[in-house]
């Protein structure tokens, strides 16, 4: 195929440039698209985007629609209360310092269909019960974003699951017929979610000491104080929520409903519709929402993912430009003759993991990664499997070790720190598992590649 050269990387490029000046993910990947379109078709690139638009809208309706019900789901568990009152739940049985950090681990885990809902609900229930155990907030904080983007790319049943394998497959990446295989195979080499969900509890029982800032914070939370300095200047306590806590069986049953129609019938858009009829069925006639309310609340989780949509969208719209452009095939060229398929793993994980960091845009990394990394991948014989994992591994990572990101600020504002702190505390911890996963994902490429 004929490429446009070095002049193929513009497009990635400006994304990137854009992402870092304005930490946003949307907009710069709509400018790499417009600047890929201008390229190739000239003084016809505005008709040929909107073209290009309307083809990737009609091919992708089902994950539109499936971006769509997961947004009613969540939202439903939301304002329910349900996602609070089950959290709570396990704040219950939180009796020690030891089992506070277990359940709230464990709840982090449960609550793994959105990490927006993660971070909040979980933080917002432990967060009373955290201070009478005397951890401090800044351990909170790391714990209940440890299990946000973490555990959601652990579970495909998650916002964050449906992305990567529309990735996945656009790329081509598939198993006995599916992206949705693909991913369970990738799941067992995403090394950097894995590691940094076991590490919490190893750290919360002492299995692995605290070092650093952190350190300094459990000591001072021993000492009776467990609330941050920045806690002590605003001299207010963050509420996050005013949703008060109902039955968590109002949460248990919608999820677990889902989650078995999804199973049976191997159609993830089947299985949110069931959810949110079950949320129906069972909160009109206890009374935990009028109709009015609950369908207000199905718009308001439509609109939350519109902006997911729109990454999604506008990542295969720039996916085509890339292609057009033969940006793929330049790359190839390039770096074939010179990189190993026994360190493309690694490397794959390093880059996108400091992309995603430093522009706080983990999907719109993942975005770009996937069409350059996995075809570059398979012309030097690394596993396409494996190189996936990498990528989306950088992105929890991102989620996680961004400190400004999304993520991280929900969770600084469910348990009342500043970013900052959260970044002066959680980054040393945060270092153990990127360097499992450097380690694990060299050590693959040498064995499997």
């Amino acid at each position: 195929m004929e490429t446009y050269g070095i002049i193929s990387l513009l497009p990635v490029a400006v994304v990137i440039v854009v992402a870092l000046l304005t930490k946003r993910t949307v907009e710069p990947l709509i400018l790499g698209a417009v600047v890929g379109y201008a390229l190739v078709y000239k003084a016809h690139f505005f008709t040929e985007i909107l073209n290009g638009f309307t083809t990737v809208v009609a091919d992708n309706a089902w994950y539109i629609l499936v971006f769509g019900m997961f947004g009613i789901v969540a939202k439903l568990l939301e304002e329910s209360g349900s996602a609070l009152g089950f959290a709570e739940l396990g704040a219950k049985v939180a009796r020690t310092k030891g089992l506070t950090i277990l359940v709230t681990w464990l709840m982090g885990i449960a609550v793994f269909i959105d990490d927006y809902l993660n971070n909040l609900g979980v933080g917002t229930a432990m967060r009373n019960i955290s201070d009478k155990n005397k951890i401090p907030r800044e351990q909170l904080a790391y714990t209940i974003n440890s299990t946000g983007a973490a555990v959601c790319v652990l579970i495909p049943m998650s916002s964050w699951g449906i992305f990567m394998i529309s990735q996945m497959e656009e790329m081509g990446v598939v198993a006995n017929g599916s992206g949705l295989s693909a991913y369970i195979h990738a799941i067992p080499f995403m090394f950097y979610p894995l590691a940094a969900v076991i590490i919490v509890p190893l750290i919360g029982f002492g299995i692995i000491p605290l070092w650093g800032p952190m350190k300094q914070a459990a000591k001072r939370a021993e000492a009776g104080d467990p609330y941050s300095p920045y806690y002590h200047e605003s001299h207010e306590e963050l509420e996050g929520y005013d949703i008060k806590p109902t039955s968590p069986w109002f949460f248990i049953v919608p999820l677990g409903a889902a989650i078995v129609v999804t199973l049976i019938v191997n159609d993830i858009l089947i299985g949110m519709t069931i959810g949110a009829l079950v949320c129906l069925v069972m909160y009109l006639p206890a009374k935990i929402m009028k109709p009015g309310k609950f369908f207000d609340t199905c718009w308001k989780g439509w609109e939350s993912m519109v902006v997911v949509t729109a990454i999604v969208i506008t990542a295969f719209v720039l996916q085509e430009a890339n292609t057009q452009l033969g940006l793929t095939e330049f790359v190839i060229g390039v770096f074939e003759p010179i990189l190993s398929a026994k360190i493309l793993p690694m490397a794959s994980f390093v880059i996108c993991a400091f992309i995603a960091m430093c522009t706080g845009s983990f999907w719109g990394t993942a975005a770009i990664a996937f069409p350059i990394l996995v075809p570059l991948g398979n012309a030097v014989g690394a596993d396409p499997i494996l190189i996936s994992a990498a990528i989306i591994s950088a992105g929890a990572f991102g989620s996680h070790a961004c400190f400004y990101g999304d993520a991280a600020t929900l969770a600084c504002a469910a348990t009342g720190i500043n970013n900052a702190e959260y970044a002066k505390t959680a980054l040393p911890i945060i270092v153990l598992p990127t360097l499992v996963a450097i380690i694990a994902f060299l050590v693959c490429g040498i064995v499997m590649c």
